[in-house]
C-alpha cells in the first residue's frame, strides 16, 4: 500500500497531530510528524533493540511501513500493536490493520479486523457497507475483469510514475524520475514533475519534461486540460511566486493551480481561490463541458480523511464556491483522484469503500445536479490487492489508463494501459415446471445479477420458457413463482458457455394449520429492499383470509422478521413497512381493519440465533412472516 502519492500529494495532514509518547520516542515522533518515514522506522527500530518497544511504537512502525508499501511488514508490526489485553484497539487502528492484511491477501484475518471495526464504530459508513455484505470480497475476487491491463513499457521508470490525463494526443503524468531534482525525505526519491508523451492510439512516445512554467524544485502532481486544450489544472506544493508556505504545524500542504497554453507552453500559472495553507486541494478533474472542476481536499468540514468536491468554471475563468459531492460517495475513509467520462460518469479511488486492496477505483452513473447512483467497485483487472488510482477512461474507444503499485511494475507506482476485452455474451435457457416436467404457463421469472447488482423480470412463455442473454462470468439468483405454486427461487453462475436450468415449483396445498396460537402459511417473501406484495404472497395472504372469514372474531397480529444483516434501524424500518403491506393486502380483500394489526420485528426474535456466523439458509429461516392469533 505505498502511499507516496497519496501523502505528499494529498493527505500529508494524517501524519501531523502526531505526539511524543514519551521521550524515548521524541527523535522517532519528529521523524515521523515530519513524514521522514524511513528515517523514523530506523529509530524506532532502535527503540526495539534497545528493549524500549511497547504498543505504540509498534503501531508505529505499522504505520510508517504502510505508508511505504512494505504491507507485510505493516501486518507484523500492527500484530504486535494489536496483541494482548493490554493494547489500545482503536477503531481507525483496527481499519487500517484490516486494510494491510486484505492487501497481503489474507481475507479470513481481513474480515475478522472489520467484524471488530464494526463493533467499535457502528455508525460508521464503512461499517454499514461491510455489514450489508461481510462476503464481498471472495464475490468481488470472482469476478471477471472489464479491461485488458498492460504496463506501459518503457514510459515507466524505477521511480513513481502516475496520474493520466489526456488532451490532443498527449499524455500528461506525473513521475519522482527527474535526478536533477532534491530528494524528499519520505522514501529518498525526488520531487515529482509532470511529464508528457505523445499518443497515437495506444503507442506511446517518449516521456519529456513539460516545459513551461508549471514545473518547479519542489512537487507537481495530478493534471486536468480543459476541453480546449488551453487551460491546465493541477496541484503543487504550497509554493507559488517563490514563496513556500506552511501550516502551524510546520507542514507545507497541496494547493491547485491553473496554467494557461502560450506559443506551445504553460505559462501564467495561477493559485486557485479556494487553496489554503492550512489543508490541501489537488488531483483537479475537468467535466467533459469544461464547466466543473472535481478535486480531493482534506478541507474542515469534510466526513472523512479526504473528500471529493465539485465547483463551479465560470465562463472568464473564475470559480464559484466548492461543494462536497453527495450521495455516498464521499466516506470517513479516503476519496481521491476524481474523473469524469464523457457520459459523466464519476470515477475515483478510496479506501473507504469496499475494494480488493487499499485504494480501489470505484464508479458511479451521473444522476445530475450533484446527485450520484451508489458507487460501484470497477472490478478486478482495474483493481488489485495493491493501491489502484488515477484512472482514466476513452468511452469512444474503450480504452484507458490505470495508475498502481501492485506487483510486477518497474517502479513503487506505474501507469498502466486499459485495452478492449473481447466480447463474451452467452445464452441462458430457463424452464418453470411442475414436480411432473410440465411447463408452467406464464410464471413469473426474476432474474436477479447479483455480479452486477442488477435486475430484470417478465413471464414465461405458454411451455414455460424463459430466455435471456448474459455476460460471462456472472452469477444470479433466479426467483420463479405462479398462481397456485410455492414460490422458489435458485442461485446460478454462468461461465463462458451458454447453458439451461430447470426450476421446479410445488403446488401450494390448500389446507391451512390453524394452532392455539398461530396461523401457519408457507414462507411469504418480498423482492430485495421491498415492501410490495408479489403474486406468491398474495396467494399465501388468500388462504389466510379465507381463515378469517371461517372465523369472524380473530383477530390477527402479522409479524414481520428479518435476518442480521442491515443496521438494526434499517431491518426495523423494512419489517415494519412490510408488516404494513401484508395488512393492508388483507383489509383490501374485506377483512375489518380491526381485526389485523402488524408489528415489524426487525431482527430482534430471530428463529435460529446464530449471529454473524448464520448460513444463508438460516437467514433465510430468519425471514419469515409470522401471523399470531390474539383473539380466537
Amino acid at each position: 500500500m505505498k502511499k507516496f502519492y497519496l501523502y505528499i500529494l494529498l493527505l500529508i495532514f494524517t501524519a501531523t497531530g502526531a505526539v511524543a509518547q514519551n521521550k524515548d520516542t521524541k527523535k522517532a515522533d519528529g521523524l515521523f510528524e515530519r513524514l521522514a518515514y524511513t528515517e523514523a522506522i530506523t529509530e524506532y527500530t532502535k527503540l526495539i533493540e534497545k528493549g524500549k518497544a511497547d504498543k505504540y511504537v509498534y503501531a508505529q512502525l505499522a504505520e510508517s511501513y504502510a505508508i511505504l508499501g512494505d504491507t507485510k511488514k505493516a501486518v507484523s508490526f500492527y500484530k504486535r500493536a494489536t496483541k494482548g489485553k493490554s493494547a489500545k484497539l482503536t477503531p481507525d487502528l483496527m481499519y487500517k490493520y484490516a486494510q494491510a492484511l486484505k492487501a497481503e491477501g489474507n481475507a479470513a484475518d481481513y474480515k475478522t479486523w472489520m467484524q471488530k471495526f464494526t463493533q467499535a464504530k457502528p455508525n460508521d459508513s464503512r461499517s454499514a457497507s461491510f455489514l450489508k455484505n461481510s462476503n464481498y470480497l471472495s464475490q468481488l475476487l470472482s469476478q471477471e475483469p472489464a479491461y485488458t491491463v498492460t504496463n506501459a513499457g518503457a514510459l515507466n521508470t524505477s521511480y513513481a510514475d502516475y496520474g493520466s490525463a489526456v488532451s490532443n494526443n498527449t499524455l500528461y503524468f506525473a513521475s519522482a524520475r527527474n535526478t536533477n531534482r532534491k530528494k524528499h525525505n519520505l522514501n529518498d526519491e525526488p520531487f515529482l514533475d509532470i511529464y508528457t508523451a505523445t499518443l497515437d492510439g495506444s503507442k506511446l512516445g517518449t516521456a519529456s519534461l513539460l516545459t513551461g512554467d508549471v514545473n518547479t524544485k519542489y512537487h507537481e502532481g495530478k493534471v486536468a486540460i480543459s476541453p480546449d486544450g488551453k487551460r491546465m489544472y493541477f496541484d503543487r506544493n504550497d509554493y507559488y511566486k517563490g514563496d513556500l508556505d506552511k501550516d502551524e504545524a510546520g507542514v507545507n500542504q497541496i494547493n491547485l493551480y491553473t496554467a494557461e497554453k502560450v506559443g506551445g507552453e504553460w505559462v501564467n500559472v495561477q493559485s486557485a481561490p479556494f487553496n489554503s495553507d492550512e489543508f490541501s486541494t489537488g488531483h483537479p478533474a475537468i467535466s467533459p463541458d469544461g464547466n466543473t472542476l472535481y478535486f480531493s481536499s482534506d478541507r474542515p468540514g469534510g466526513k472523512g480523511g479526504s473528500d471529493l468536491y465539485m465547483v463551479a468554471v465560470n465562463k472568464d475563468g473564475t470559480f464559484g464556491t466548492p461543494t462536497a459531492l453527495k450521495n455516498q460517495i464521499n466516506t470517513e475513509g479516503t476519496e481521491v483522484f476524481p474523473f469524469i467520462a464523457q457520459d459523466g460518469t464519476l470515477y475515483f479511488s478510496s479506501d473507504g469503500h469496499m475494494g480488493m486492496g487499499g485504494l480501489d477505483v470505484f464508479m458511479s452513473e451521473s444522476k445530475g445536479a450533484n446527485t450520484y447512483a451508489i458507487p460501484q467497485n470497477a472490478g478486478p483487472g482495474i483493481n488489485s490487492p495493491a493501491d489502484d488510482f488515477s484512472i482514466y477512461i476513452n468511452q469512444d474507444t474503450d480504452t484507458g489508463f490505470i495508475s498502481s503499485n501492485r506487483a510486477g511494475g518497474k517502479g513503487g507506482d506505474d501507469i498502466y494501459i486499459l485495452g478492449q476485452l473481447p466480447p463474451c455474451d452467452v445464452d441462458v435457457a430457463l424452464t418453470v415446471v411442475n414436480p411432473a416436467g410440465e411447463g408452467i404457463d406464464k410464471a413469473l421469472v426474476i432474474v436477479n445479477n447479483t455480479t452486477d447488482n442488477t435486475s430484470e423480470s417478465d413471464t414465461a412463455t405458454t411451455t414455460g420458457k424463459y430466455l435471456y442473454q448474459s455476460k460471462c462470468n456472472r452469477t444470479y439468483t433466479i426467483t420463479a413463482s405462479a398462481d397456485g405454486y410455492k414460490e422458489a427461487n435458485q442461485n446460478i453462475t454462468v461461465g463462458k458457455s451458454g447453458m439451461s436450468q430447470t426450476i421446479t415449483l410445488e403446488p401450494i396445498i390448500d389446507q391451512v394449520v390453524v394452532t392455539e396460537t398461530e396461523v401457519v402459511l408457507n414462507p411469504i417473501y418480498f423482492d430485495f429492499d421491498k415492501s410490495n406484495i408479489r403474486p406468491s404472497a398474495a396467494a399465501e395472504l388468500d388462504r389466510l383470509v379465507n381463515v378469517m372469514k371461517q372465523y369472524p372474531t380473530m383477530v390477527i397480529s402479522a409479524e414481520s422478521h428479518t435476518d442480521i444483516r442491515g443496521s438494526e434501524s434499517y431491518n426495523k424500518n423494512l419489517s415494519q413497512r412490510r408488516a404494513d403491506s401484508m395488512r393492508d393486502y388483507v383489509v383490501s380483500k374485506g377483512i375489518n381493519a380491526s381485526r389485523i394489526s402488524s408489528i415489524g420485528k426487525g431482527e430482534s426474535e430471530p428463529a435460529i440465533a446464530c449471529g454473524t456466523n448464520c448460513t444463508e439458509d438460516e437467514h433465510q429461516l430468519n425471514r419469515r412472516s409470522v401471523f399470531k392469533i390474539v383473539t380466537r
